[in-house]
């Protein structure tokens, strides 16, 4: 996820952020409620013209003033400032877009510099509803038996209704070894039920390969973390050395990561500069950034190719399995991506805070937006709550079927 972009819900920013003039001025009523402002210091960078920003130091001069607290806690003005902030940032209505104040700035800088105690799985948002966009392989989640598109209604009894994606992150995370409780709803289940998960150290996986007797070799990509590019480079080696000529490449469950990952992969497919994905920076597509084929292209036509996804399959997953479908490279077998299709940036506003903001979207090369619903598969294949306790996986059996067919 670091590239100057990031993906899965962690990138960096590129904001706009007006800081509010702190006056210290104490003053009669006479004085606007700006110069009433006490506690606070900070400068002025310039105020948006035609916003009226009254209401709000009224606001502020008025808690001041009134408020008594009923549970005993007290709030600094600093606090309030970060209160404040966050607002803003919310009224923009986008999951992704996320102040941090300094306790939050730490954790979120913590978990995506490496391992760290968690459950193992990925949050979205999908029409105001956590939902889970997929456990890691192998994590505690997994064992759990969580699975893609459970919607979190609790955690720790606590409702999830208002909470961001990060918010959500950071009631789930804590310290290794503790419980978290967190009550789902899922399809086909008429009410919510309880999941208790024991924190554990996170080991991302990447991935795994398996030469089937069918003539058939799978490349299964957990995430496109760092490692991703090499760790593929490797498993297209093993798929070179088998022989076969047919590849199922399995990114259900993928939750995305490093976009580098995904221009990479796709190169081992694409001739040199067949367009990879679009970066739209306006929302319509016409202020946009081309990222291309790196024409690795080691393989002929004689190869077939299907790519399984899920409700599970986001961002980068995306971006890999939207090129090579409309570069004609691959059949797309399973059921509709998540739709994680927007980029973030995350910049310092102070030495101990961060905005995490969404400053563009992902275009396939035919200029589908793929946070528009996410991408729908040419076969369209279910997997059961049912099929996966009994083992059942008839989504790979419809793409074998597909490939031994031709």
């Amino acid at each position: 996820m670091h590239s100057k972009h990031v993906m899965s819900g962690v990138v960096a920013t590129l904001v706009l952020l007006a800081v509010f003039y702190l006056g210290v001025v104490v003053g009669e009523r006479r004085v606007p409620a700006i110069g009433q402002v006490q506690e606070l210091s900070g400068t002025e960078t310039g105020m948006p013209e035609g916003v009226d920003f009254s209401p709000f130091w009224k606001t502020w001069n008025t808690l001041d003033e009134k408020f008594v607290s009923t549970t005993g806690t007290t709030t600094s003005a600093q606090e309030r400032v970060w209160g404040a902030i966050s607002g803003l940032v919310d009224s923009l209505g986008d999951p992704y877009t996320t102040f941090f104040s300094p306790a939050e700035s730490a954790f979120f800088e913590e978990e995506i510099t490496g391992n760290f105690a968690g459950v193992g799985m990925e949050i979205g948002e999908r029409e105001g509803v956590l939902v889970i966009i997929a456990p890691l392989k192998n994590s505690p989640a997994e064992r759990a038996g969580i699975r893609s598109g459970d919607a979190v209604i609790q955690i720790n009894g606590m409702s999830a209704a208002e909470l961001t994606v990060d918010e959500a992150v950071t009631h789930i995370r804590g310290e290794l070894g503790t419980e978290v409780t967190l009550t789902l709803l899922r399809e086909g289940r008429v009410t919510p039920f309880d999941v208790t998960i024991i924190r554990e150290i996170i080991h991302i996986p990447t991935i795994e390969t398996g030469a089937r007797q069918d003539g058939i070799f799978v490349i299964r990509l957990f995430n496109f973390n760092a490692t991703a590019p090499d760790d593929f480079r490797q498993a297209l080696r093993e798929f070179v050395l088998s022989g076969d000529k047919k590849l199922i490449l399995d990114v259900r469950a993928n939750p995305g990561g490093f976009l580098d990952g995904a221009i990479s992969i796709a190169s081992w497919f694409l001739p040199a500069g067949k367009v990879v994905v679009y970066e739209s920076f306006d929302g319509k597509g016409v202020e946009r950034e081309t990222r291309r084929s790196r024409g690795y292209n080691i393989f002929s036509d004689e190869l077939q190719m299907i790519v399984l996804i899920d409700r599970g399959s986001a961002s980068a997953s995306e971006i890999l399995a939207g090129a090579l479908r409309e570069h004609g490279v691959a059949r797309l077998v399973g059921t509709q991506t998540f739709g994680k299709g927007s980029v973030q940036e995350l910049i310092k506003i102070t030495p101990e805070t961060s905005l995490k903001v969404t400053v563009a979207e992902w275009l396939t090369p035919d200029g589908q937006s793929i946070s528009d619903g996410g991408l729908e598969p040419d076969v369209v294949v279910e997997r059961t709550l049912d099929d996966v306790e009994q083992g059942r996986d008839p989504q790979m059996d419809m793409a074998v079927r597909l490939l031994l067919a031709q």
